[in-house]
């Protein structure tokens, strides 16, 4: 009993729509290792819940606004509770995606995903890993690992704030250069890396790194 108790992963979840609140319960209760222990309909009730209940995994709705979002899973990363966050949205682009992940996200998902994704991914995330929606990061299945080895110091300074999610003109302040020297810099480090886009470009470095991971079939 007491091993059945340990391997219960608990999960919290801050969503606007009730309805969908109790979706997500009737997916969850068939499922002896995972346990939906809490329910919130605002961001600042989600933070005030988690910090006193710190569930394994909090699943955060992509409706409350995406900075917000992004503000609330950094604050639960840097809380040190040591709670995985999913993010999830009826509906999930290749920027959004990779924001939320750069801003510390162990997970993201669309509402319009089978349950048997959803499972994976909430059970995923809670032993530690990432999971994102293959097809929400569908450029990452193009992208090949590339070797930084042949691009300068200053290309590969531009890589580093690629992957932080900086635009054009942040990198050219971030540098001081200006911002078509960093679309420069970019055709270069695309021309050697084979990698198209920078999105494409940020997922492959995540990957590389070990912060992406991807669901295979």
């Amino acid at each position: 009993m007491s091993e059945t108790a340990t391997a219960i992963k608990t999960v919290a979840v801050c969503e606007s729509q009730p309805l969908t609140v109790e979706g997500l319960r009737a997916v969850l209760n068939p499922c002896p290792d995972l346990q939906l222990t809490g329910a919130v309909t605002s961001l600042l009730a989600g933070l005030e819940m988690l910090r006193h209940h710190p569930p394994t995994v909090a699943i955060i709705d992509k409706a409350f606004g995406l900075q917000a979002v992004m503000e609330a899973v950094a604050k639960i990363r840097a809380s040190g509770r040591g709670t995985a966050t999913i993010v999830w949205g009826v509906s999930m682009n290749e920027a959004e995606a990779l924001r939320v992940v750069q801003a510390g996200a162990q997970g993201v998902i669309r509402k319009t995903a089978d349950v048997n994704s959803l499972l994976t991914c909430i059970r995923s995330v809670a032993s530690g890993n990432t999971w994102m929606e293959d097809c929400i990061f569908h450029q990452a299945e193009k992208t090949t690992r590339y070797s930084r080895s042949n691009l300068t110091p200053r290309e590969q300074q531009v890589v580093e704030l690629v992957e932080q999610g900086m635009k054009n003109k942040e990198i050219a302040r971030s540098l001081g250069i200006r911002p078509g020297t960093v679309k420069i810099h970019l055709k270069h480090i695309f021309e050697k890396t084979g990698v198209r886009g920078r999105y494409g470009l940020a997922l492959s470095g995540l990957r590389e790194k070990g912060l992406l991971s991807l669901p295979t079939v």
